[in-house]
């Protein structure tokens, strides 16, 4: 049996691991090509983990939060390019998503006449990124609703097409 952890600031690897009850010998195993050492030093900080750790890390321990977490926080390029998805509840996403909706169904025809002609004049540009603001809403809340349904289909709170037959 493993020693469990003192260490007060705990990074997202590690939180995680322990959330499924394994040590990391048992998360090393279940990994398969991941060391306990090497868990160790990616929990501590000393060493930075890999895509490919990150994505069997948050497959072994059902966290899909884990690979947004990397990607926002750790990539060079999604650093620059990936928003952090924060998990919320279905209801404040479903709102989120219809809210962002209804705004966009507002700057619709506008979208249009400044599209129209593929060329965005200076007197459209202030409109143009208003509605950009919209639609980069609309795709991090529809990520946000991604991540909830892999959350929830880890955590067996949605049938699969294959327990509805």
């Amino acid at each position: 049996m493993g020693r469990r952890s003192t260490k007060e600031n705990k990074n997202i690897y590690q939180l995680s691991r322990e959330e499924t009850s394994l040590t990391r010998e048992a998360a090393a195993e279940a990994l398969g090509f991941i060391s306990a050492d090497r868990i160790e030093k990616i929990e501590n900080e000393k060493s930075m983990a890999h895509p490919d750790e990150i994505l069997a890390m948050a497959k072994c321990y059902k966290k899909p939060t884990l690979c947004n977490y990397y990607c926002s926080h750790e990539c060079p390029i999604g650093q620059e390019h990936v928003p952090e998805i924060q998990m919320k509840d279905l209801s404040q996403i479903t709102l989120e998503v219809l809210a962002a909706l209804n705004t966009l169904d507002k700057e619709k025809n506008r979208f249009i006449e400044i599209t129209v002609d593929g060329i965005i004049s200076a007197d459209e540009l202030n409109d143009f990124k208003r509605i950009n603001e919209h639609l980069s809403q609309i795709s991090t809340t529809v990520s946000s609703l991604q991540l909830w349904i892999q959350q929830a289909m880890l955590e067996n709170k949605i049938a699969t097409s294959e327990e509805i037959k």
